[in-house]
């Protein structure tokens, strides 16, 4: 079957990645993406492998193979080796003054009944006081850890 997106990478693309290779201090996602490409190049005596052979040489599935290739067609080089960058970061839950009242009330006495604030008590307590309209027990704790605050 006719392969859709060939790889023909120039000389100086070609050396590019055998000097990415040989320095070893690339992402390991980068250098098997390296890799691919390198055994993918049509222009190259050792090169044009199938997806197939390549995939078990290099212990990746099929579709990896594919989609690099189809990255390096379309995008080109750079876009074939690394990821895309995030568009967006993940919005915070707690900025500056709301954490504030997180130790706030990590500070203050448990509720009745209890001898120390947990996790998720410290997230119900956010909600109820209206400080957050939902936060995970998770996200308090990162908050905490972040902040060098314990519950103890």
């Amino acid at each position: 079957m006719q392969k859709q997106h060939l790889v023909s990478l120039t000389e100086e693309q070609r050396a590019s990645l055998k000097t990415l290779l040989s320095d070893g201090q690339a992402a390991a996602r980068t250098l098997t993406r390296a890799r691919i490409l390198l055994k993918a190049d049509t222009t190259h005596d050792a090169g044009g492998c199938a997806d197939r052979e390549i995939g078990q040489a290099l212990e990746v599935s099929r579709p990896t193979v594919e989609r690099v290739r189809k990255r390096f067609a379309q995008e080109g080089l750079a876009a074939a080796l690394y990821p895309r960058p995030r568009l967006t970061a993940p919005q915070r839950r707690l900025d500056g003054e709301k954490e504030a009242h997180l130790i706030a009330l990590t500070c203050s006495a448990p509720p009745k009944g209890r001898q120390r604030w947990t996790l998720r008590l410290l997230a119900s307590g956010l909600v109820e006081r209206e400080i957050v309209d939902t936060i995970s027990h998770e996200t308090v704790r990162q908050t905490l850890k972040k902040t060098n605050s314990s519950l103890g």
